[in-house]
């Protein structure tokens, strides 16, 4: 009787141990074996899904050209799951309605304050929805816009104007905005660029090469940027 009741209790205590040590180190976790990266499935009605071959793309040109290693067959994790732990670093993408829950901004808050990071890309029509709810995450924090001497944007390779143009929508030029957690880069927003666009299978929007890879290349010191900061 003793062991049929103390058993769960024992299995319990060891899955959150496992998930606690996950929090505070899957960064060094990820320095050992091949590191993973995901993207967030969010509620609201948005197309979270809406590149599906941006992200193993970008993972394939960071393992081939900045000497990262990560898995290029990428994860989907939610906002209010303990598992977005174990990712270094989180895509955000969609043309629509966003909406967290309570729980999900403070999960979310949790997630970057322990070392996490969030990178949103406006896919064209994110913006309107996507600013209120950074708000539930950090209300007391404001979006910074991220001058073009920003170390992001001369990692690796070279973006002396700042965040590139990738797609024309409505001709407004390309920002990238952060927030700062005690001067740590922790969420960062681009917007009228469409990066994550560019990071898709080549016949997707039929992009010059050199548009292409601008885009790979911002995603890599962006990658990059975050591994190493």
């Amino acid at each position: 009787m003793f062991f049929t009741f103390i058993l769960p209790e024992l299995v319990l205590l060891k899955t959150m141990r496992l998930k606690l040590f996950s929090i505070f180190f899957f960064v060094f976790i990820g320095s050992l074996s091949a590191q993973e990266i995901a993207l967030l499935q969010y509620g609201g009605g948005g197309d979270w899904y809406a590149n599906p071959t941006s992200l193993p793309n970008l993972a394939k040109f960071c393992n081939e050209h900045i000497d990262t290693s990560l898995k290029e067959k990428t994860q989907t994790v939610t906002p209010g799951s303990v598992d977005i732990f174990d990712y270094p670093f989180v895509h955000m993408t969609g043309h629509g309605n966003v909406y967290f829950s309570a729980e999900e901004a403070e999960n979310l808050r949790n997630y970057l304050m322990s070392g996490g990071f969030l990178h949103i890309d406006d896919n064209y029509g994110i913006d309107q929805y996507i600013r209120k709810e950074i708000v539930k995450i950090f209300p007391n924090k404001e979006l910074k816009e991220l001058p073009a001497n920003f170390p992001m944007f001369s990692y690796f390779y070279k973006f002396p104007q700042g965040m590139p143009k990738i797609h024309e929508h409505d001709g407004g030029r390309p920002q990238a905005f952060g927030i700062f957690v005690e001067d740590r880069l922790v969420l960062l927003y681009t917007f009228e660029t469409d990066l994550g666009d560019g990071w898709e299978n080549p016949e997707v929007h039929n992009d010059p090469q050199d548009v292409r890879l601008k885009a790979l290349q911002m995603g890599a010191n962006i990658i990059k940027y975050v591994f190493e900061n």
